[in-house]
């Protein structure tokens, strides 16, 4: 009984993982950016170059937070309105 279960478990795995692939996680691009001013520092030679690319990190770097904090408050003030919502309407029931 259980290797029947086992080899339904496998068969329906496979092709679930054949036919929709796996959950890619795409980041954003300016997460991106980041990660290029950071290899740029690692690769450069001279302690001038070196110096100018952690300088442009460090701004990239500003901005990545920047936008982390925008994205994060606009996710809780829309989170928030949709409980706002759904408990106006008197829909308790209804999932945020």
């Amino acid at each position: 009984m259980e290797d029947n279960c086992k080899s339904i478990k496998e068969a329906l795995t496979s092709t679930c993982q054949e036919v929709l692939g796996f959950k890619k996680h795409h980041h954003k691009e300016w997460i991106k950016e980041r990660e290029n001013k950071e290899t740029a520092i690692k690769n450069n030679q001279t302690l001038a170059e070196k110096v100018q690319a952690q300088a442009q990190y460090i701004e990239a770097n500003k901005q990545v937070e920047k936008s982390i904090r925008a994205n994060k408050h606009t996710y809780v003030e829309d989170l928030a309105t949709t409980a706002e919502k759904v408990a106006s309407g008197g829909n308790m029931k209804q999932t945020i």
